[in-house]
């Protein structure tokens, strides 16, 4: 599949067993259970390895609607309900893939979602950015209709074939979700309980274990960003740092805040801006959470290659 448009930054996406996007957010059983999200079935397909370029090449023959979702997610959950829904009863105007993007990350990344649930309809083998968060079932509608006009001006007049024509096909096998490491279960238990200073231990004994253990370090970091964030009021902490813009101490809350919001260049380039004037303890204090924020995001995000220059270009 060629992706033809532009190509944004990478978003805020931590590595290893936490994802702070998700914690405190309401869960839901699988698929299939009460209270989850349908299974596949129909007009709506579960999307994978195997059946992705086949869905993209059926693009130029029907409309494709990609729900990019976290299935264990109730908002995202209750999404695919939503759209699920009215895909059976379009009856074959479009097909629904379901694209886990914990499963499949890789062909996620081909989409560039800011966060899920994200919907995107691929027409002509092309993605069209349609609405990424909640939406009401009207709002679906209103947007599926605009999505079918430019189908239509693009000639792809196509209808999915039912369930019944499908007869025979072998149904892709599920993933199978590999068990996390014993401290790293430790670590995601702890903070599935609250205890954060549980999680951050086990992390540490990780890395003790393994000091390239690349995982257990995100993890630690992001456990650390969490427990210095923990009952901040965003308000306040943007207004003290306002209050006081060369006070170190609150450029370093609100930066915090902007990175557990996924405000990656924001947090850093407000440090990088206060270290050509600082010195002693506070340009160590900047130094210590910027190579924290370096763990948090991850080496290989080019965001950190070129923050890690800039902080060379000034220690040294």
């Amino acid at each position: 599949m060629r992706m033809s448009n532009p190509t944004p930054e990478p978003t805020f996406s931590p590595r290893g067993a936490v994802d702070l996007s998700a914690l405190n957010r309401p869960q839901s059983p699988p698929p299939g259970e009460p209270g989850g999200a349908p299974t596949a079935g129909g007009f709506v397909v579960d999307v994978t390895d195997a059946n992705f370029e086949q869905t993209v090449k059926d693009s130029t023959k029907h409309v494709v609607v990609m729900l990019l979702w976290k299935p264990t997610d109730q908002a995202n959950a209750e999404l695919a309900t939503t759209l699920g829904r009215i895909a059976e009863e379009y009856a074959g105007r479009f097909l629904l893939g379901r694209l886990d993007v914990d499963a499949y990350p890789q062909i996620a990344a081909a989409f560039q979602p800011q966060g899920v649930p994200t919907v995107v309809a691929v027409l002509q083998g092309q993605p069209l950015p349609l609405f990424a968060g909640a939406a009401s079932e009207e709002q679906v509608r209103g947007v599926l209709d605009q999505v079918f006009a430019a189908a239509e001006q693009n000639g792809v007049t196509g209808r999915v074939a039912g369930a019944g024509d499908a007869a025979g096909e072998e149904e892709p096998a599920e993933p199978v979700e590999e068990p996390l490491p014993p401290l790293h279960q430790e670590a995601y238990d702890a903070i599935e309980r609250d205890d954060l200073e549980a999680a951050e231990a086990a992390y540490a004994k990780a890395i003790k274990q393994d000091p390239k253990d690349a995982d257990a370090i995100a993890g630690r970091a992001q456990v650390r960003l969490m427990r210095r964030t923990r009952g901040a009021d965003l308000q306040q902490v943007r207004q003290a740092a306002a209050d006081a813009p060369a006070d170190v101490s609150a450029q370093l809350a609100v930066a915090d805040m902007d990175m557990l919001g996924g405000k990656v260049d924001d947090a850093l380039d407000r440090l990088m801006q206060l270290l050509p004037a600082s010195d002693g303890d506070d340009k160590e204090a900047l130094r210590a959470r910027l190579v924290d924020y370096f763990e948090v995001v991850g080496p290989t995000d080019p965001r950190v290659a070129k923050a890690r220059r800039r902080l060379a270009m000034y220690l040294y």
